[in-house]
């Protein structure tokens, strides 16, 4: 009984030690992921290799998101975005049943609809890549430096509040940090708590 135990509690801390080095921490290079589009095609992070990328977890469903959206301000991120050749990728880990997931018939009218410019929309609804990176909320935000290295975890600016007229009067903290990642400086702010709807993983 007792050799038993010595192997679970080892084999146990085997896990717990793939998990803490498995984790995303910003000033650590990215973890790497495969996720497959809403038409079916397979995206690895290894595919933007040498590129800024920003990682976008959403769920149209939520109230801080529809926020961002239906202000036009997400669009014109990914758009300022896109426009100095970064890639945008926006990740949905609602496990199925739950609000957010939709089929890909849903999800090609919803991006229709908002005019979503992000590079491509990614469906994670195992919700493995969300846990790989400790995504909390929708939207949770991430910026991977050209040398794939996670340098911006958090919120996507400084007023965690639903109303469409706070986000002119808040610091944006992914722009910031695309500025200074681009401009080879280093990003005054990088890890920020997070806020928005708590993340529909399957449980």
């Amino acid at each position: 009984m007792i050799a038993k135990l010595r192997s679970f509690g080892a084999a146990a801390a085997a896990l717990l030690f793939i998990a803490s080095v498995s984790a995303a921490n910003v000033g650590e290079p990215a973890p790497q992921f495969s996720l497959t589009d809403i038409d079916g095609k397979t995206h690895s992070l290894s595919d933007y290799a040498g590129k800024v990328v920003v990682l976008e977890w959403t769920n149209y469903g939520c109230p801080i998101v529809k926020k961002h959206y239906n202000s036009g301000n997400m669009q014109s991120l990914q758009d300022l975005a896109k426009g100095k050749d970064v890639v945008w990728l926006s990740i949905c880990s609602s496990a199925p049943g739950t609000q957010g997931h939709m089929s890909a018939a849903e999800w090609k009218a919803a991006i229709a609809e908002k005019g979503v410019k992000s590079s491509a929309v990614l469906i994670d609804e195992s919700g493995k890549v969300g846990h790989l990176y400790s995504a909390k909320v929708t939207p949770h935000m991430y910026v991977i430096d050209s040398k794939g290295t996670l340098v911006y975890d958090g919120a996507i600016d400084s007023i965690p509040s639903g109303k469409i007229a706070d986000i002119e009067k808040a610091d944006n903290y992914v722009i910031a940090a695309l500025d200074a990642v681009l401009a080879g400086k280093p990003i005054e702010t990088s890890k920020v708590k997070p806020y928005g709807c708590g993340i529909k993983y399957a449980r």
